[in-house]
C-alpha cells in the first residue's frame, strides 16, 4: 500500500469516528462546539503521530508479552507533552472544556488500535502516515460534528455568529441526546454513501474489520506467545 493510501485511509474509508466507531467518548463529550473538537482531535493527533513513530522504531526489541504495557507508556510520555503544552499555551477556556479528555487519550482505543494494528507491524515512515491520516480524520470528524451542535444551538460557527438575529438558543444540539442523534445522522450518510459507491462499482459494501473486536488482538493478553 503507497504513503497515500496510509494516509487517506483514515480520512474516509477507515475514518475512526464514522466508519470504525472508535473514540466515542471525547467524540461525544467534548464536541459542543467546533473550537473544542478542533483542539481535541490536534491534541489526538499528535499523540497518534509521535506514538505511532516510537512504537514503531521499538517493535522489533519489545517482548510480546509486555507489548500493550511498553505501548501504554510511550503513549502516555506523548500525552504527558500534550498537557504540558496545553497548560502553558491553550486557551484557559478550551483547556477547560477539554479537562480530563486530554489524559483519558492515554487509553483511546483509535491510539492503542493503531500501535497494535499498525505501527506494530510497519515501518516509521509507513506508521507515521497512518498516525497522521487517522489523526486528520478523527479531527474532520470532531470539527463537523461540532460545528454541526454549535450551528444548530446558536446559529454560531468557532464562536462566531453566523446567523445574528438567532438570538435563543436552541439547547438540544448541546447535550448528550442531541449529539447521539447528530452523530446516528451522520452514520447513516456515512453508510448510505459508501453503499451506494458499492452499489454503482457492482460490489457488496463491507465495513472494516481491521479493528473491531473480532480481529483485535489489543485485549488478548493471556496469549501463549513466548
Amino acid at each position: 500500500m503507497s504513503l497515500v493510501k496510509d494516509f487517506t485511509k483514515g480520512l474516509w474509508k477507515e475514518n475512526p469516528v464514522l466508519v470504525l466507531l472508535l473514540g466515542m467518548c471525547p467524540t461525544l463529550a467534548v464536541t459542543s462546539n467546533a473550537k473544542n473538537g478542533l483542539g481535541m482531535g490536534l491534541a489526538t493527533t499528535f499523540v497518534l503521530l509521535g506514538s505511532n513513530i516510537v512504537i514503531s522504531f521499538i517493535r522489533n526489541i519489545v517482548p510480546k508479552k509486555i507489548r500493550i504495557p511498553v505501548y501504554i507508556v510511550v503513549i502516555a510520555c506523548f500525552v504527558t507533552v500534550v498537557q504540558m503544552l496545553m497548560d502553558a499555551y491553550a486557551p484557559p477556556a478550551l483547556n477547560a472544556a477539554l479537562g480530563i479528555f486530554i489524559p483519558l487519550i492515554v487509553v483511546n482505543c483509535i491510539v492503542l488500535g493503531r500501535a497494535e494494528a499498525f505501527a506494530s507491524k510497519n515501518n516509521p515512515i509507513r506508521s507515521a502516515f497512518d498516525g497522521l491520516g487517522m489523526g486528520t480524520g478523527f479531527t474532520l470528524a470532531l470539527v463537523l460534528l461540532g460545528g454541526t451542535r454549535e450551528f444548530l444551538a446558536s446559529g454560531s460557527l468557532f464562536e462566531i455568529k453566523v446567523i445574528t438575529p438567532w438570538s435563543v438558543d436552541f439547547l438540544l444540539p448541546t447535550q448528550a441526546p442531541g449529539a447521539f442523534i447528530i452523530l446516528g445522522c451522520f452514520l447513516a450518510a456515512m453508510n448510505w454513501l459508501n453503499q451506494r459507491n458499492a452499489i454503482k462499482r457492482g460490489e457488496v459494501y463491507i465495513p472494516p474489520q481491521g479493528l473491531d473486536c473480532r480481529h483485535c488482538s489489543l485485549c488478548d493478553l493471556n496469549n501463549n506467545e513466548e
